[in-house]
């Protein structure tokens, strides 16, 4: 599962960065901002800009910090370690990435909620693509290991889609987002991996 999640990172943060230069897939990127908005509803606006709250980085910082309480009653240190790096550690280089790329948001008539920053990557896909492989790191090998990952990918996809709707990113963002998230956790993971079998401890 490791490599897998780092080889689906590396390409779609690979496709994404290509796009940023190729003209066909910024306009790609526009058309379906434009189609997107056209087709909206109330019931999808409501869910995605709940989601747009869920999904920020306070929200995140939250979630991150009752699942590291829970942790902490069964002493998984390590898995702690492992939460707080890939959230701090992708956060930091997601908005590094922001200010050296500068990408502009989509137009502002198509926009439905007020947004921070630059366009390229997508925060939130980022935040979501940790938190999913943490779940899945962190429970694979729990007896409803399927169930878990289901809902990881589940959380994580919806978030990046969620992003398109509300015209906040391009898609080619939410890809970087999402590679990004997968690359930085499962690199930590590698690395807290080794560090855990060196000290003959569970991971």
């Amino acid at each position: 599962m490791p490599f897998l999640l780092l080889i689906l990172g590396c390409i779609g943060l690979s496709i994404s960065c290509i796009g940023l230069h190729i003209p066909l897939i910024h306009q790609f990127d526009t058309s379906t901002i434009v189609w997107i908005a056209s087709h909206r509803n109330a019931y999808l606006n409501a869910i995605t800009v709940v989601m747009s709250v869920l999904g920020g980085l306070p929200s995140t910082l939250i979630i991150s910090g009752i699942g590291c309480l829970i942790l902490s009653k069964s002493k998984k240190y390590t898995e702690i370690w492992f939460v707080l790096l890939s959230i701090t550690g992708s956060a930091a280089l997601g908005w590094l990435l922001k200010y050296a790329i500068d990408r502009p948001r989509p137009d502002e008539v198509y926009r439905m909620v007020e947004t921070y920053g630059a366009s390229f990557p997508s925060a939130h896909s980022i935040y979501a693509a940790v938190l999913g492989c943490s779940v899945m790191f962190i429970f694979r090998r729990h007896k409803q290991a399927k169930l878990f990952i289901m809902l990881a990918c589940f959380w994580l996809v919806c978030m990046g889609l969620s992003r398109i709707y509300l015209a906040a990113h391009y898609p080619t963002d939410v890809l970087a987002g999402w590679g990004i998230g997968l690359i930085w956790t499962t690199f930590v993971w590698f690395v807290l991996s080794h560090y855990a079998l060196k000290r003959n401890k569970l991971f």
